[in-house]
């Protein structure tokens, strides 16, 4: 075994880690990444958010283009879906990111592993090369653990990335299915269930709660449940999937009644299991070296992102809380900073979360039912797009804003988007909420006509009851 010394050494390379390793190095450290994928970027990059916002920009095009050019004026004629050259172009837009991680490494001076990183002491990293060369034994005065997580199973429920598939499947199908089932109503089942509803397939969603999006604004649920009927997308609520049959014709699903525990069957061409994910810690010595584990496997940390174990921190998705990745990003830089004896913190009720379906969901902060769980007094501020000028140019006007805020103090609580490019509005509220900012800020503040962020600034001004266009 070769040897070789470091400031820092990250295993994984997805966006918690791959930022952590960038912002240690510009903070002068000697910095290692280890990542055993062979290409940079994570989940996230390769086989999650990256390749499924390219398939979904693909398909909204060609819905688009059979639905809505007409009324433009633009005659298109016949369409025709070439679903190889889609692929393509969705894979030459990861390649084209992970060479950017790669060239960033190097700007850097990132050294970068291409293989399994294996914890084999708190200060020791064993690496096995992808290329099968000679195993290397790597030293450190810190390691952080950026694995990220994985696609959580559904008992009795077999991936086999061909009829049964995950969400690494669904990014990658040779053709259109004529129907597919997405078990699961959250994040990832809605925007995979949205590209290929767009692209011609009878979309049915199985999700066991009585609601899409779990955990989001109740105003938002119910606008998207709405929103999906409207788009043809098949809906069973309050329904668990209890067995599945993969046959050479597809796939026969056992589904059963959460409330009054009727059966049926459901047949489908493909079946998508979206159901979460769970922490990847599986072959990292993390036992060996006694690093701690929650009850639901995931790694424990303090509020610097360190172990049970001195020298070992954690970031991402691997200890839990939001599974996203700009969640991960920012705990990577700040764990870099507290290494280099600078402050930092990550302020947990300013981390977004969108949903890239058509319309798009934004929320950040607080939901209506958490204020009311926690007796919080606090007023609502809500404008439709309906009402906004440049959403009736665009033909888009399917949502609201909505702004929740204190009721003593008016600072802002939290924000809720559903409509076009809510991902993108979504900014505004975040520096709302990490400055402090009140609904009465937004509403004094000159918001450009005719734009969507208007909207934000009209919500504001209802919170206060004073909306100028409703």
């Amino acid at each position: 075994m070769s040897e070789n010394r470091f400031d820092l050494i990250i295993i994984g390379g997805g966006p918690g880690g791959y930022v952590a390793a960038i912002r240690a190095a510009q903070l002068g450290m000697k910095v290692a990444c280890v990542d055993k994928r062979g290409v940079p970027g994570g989940t996230c990059l390769n086989v999650g958010c990256i390749p499924s916002k390219a398939l979904l920009q693909s398909s909204h095009h060609y819905e688009h283009a059979a639905k809505e050019f007409a009324s433009h004026g633009i005659q298109t004629g016949s369409l025709e879906m070439d679903t190889a050259t889609m692929m393509a172009r969705k894979n030459k837009v990861v390649m084209d990111l992970t060479k950017g991680i790669e060239f960033l490494f190097k700007k850097n001076n990132v050294t970068y592993f291409k293989g399994a990183g294996e914890l084999v002491a708190a200060n020791q990293v064993k690496v096995m090369p992808l290329d099968g060369s000679d195993e290397q034994l790597l030293c450190t005065s810190n390691v952080l653990i950026a694995t990220g997580s994985e696609v959580a199973p559904l008992p009795g429920i077999e991936i086999d990335e061909e009829r049964i598939v995950s969400s690494t499947g669904a990014l990658s199908l040779e053709q259109v299915p004529g129907s597919l089932v997405v078990i699961g109503g959250g994040v990832i089942g809605l925007e995979l269930g949205s590209v290929w509803r767009r692209l011609g397939a009878d979309v049915t969603v199985v999700e066991f709660m009585d609601t899409l999006l779990p955990g989001m604004d109740q105003d938002v649920r119910k606008q998207m449940q709405r929103s999906m009927k409207k788009q043809k997308m098949k809906l069973k609520l309050s329904t668990k999937v209890t067995a599945a049959v993969t046959s050479a014709d597809g796939v026969q699903l056992n589904l059963e009644s959460v409330n009054t525990g009727a059966v049926e069957t459901l047949q489908a061409d493909i079946v998508l299991v979206a159901v979460g994910r769970r922490p990847y810690t599986s072959g990292l010595g993390l036992q060996q070296v006694g690093v701690a584990l929650d009850k639901r496997g995931f790694i424990d940390v303090d509020e610097r992102f360190k172990t049970n174990v001195d020298g070992i921190y954690a970031v991402g998705d691997v200890i839990g809380g939001a599974m996203l990745a700009h969640k991960a990003e920012e705990e990577g830089v700040a764990l870099a900073e507290y290494l280099a004896g600078k402050p930092n913190h990550v302020n947990y009720a300013a981390i977004p979360g969108i949903v890239y379906t058509w319309p798009e969901v934004a929320s950040v902060g607080r939901t209506e039912d958490s204020l009311k769980q926690d007796g919080i007094a606090y007023n609502v501020g809500k404008f439709p797009f309906s009402a906004n000028a440049r959403a009736r140019c665009n033909g888009d006007t399917e949502g609201f804003v909505k702004i929740l805020a204190d009721a003593v103090s008016d600072r802002v609580l939290g924000v809720h988007i559903v409509g076009p490019h809510a991902g993108d509005l979504i900014a505004e509220a975040v520096i709302a909420i990490e400055v402090g900012a009140s609904a009465e800020d937004i509403a004094r503040t000159c918001h450009a006509h005719p734009s969507m962020a208007e909207s934000l600034k009209e919500a504001a001004m209802d919170v206060d009851g004073r909306a100028i266009h409703i």
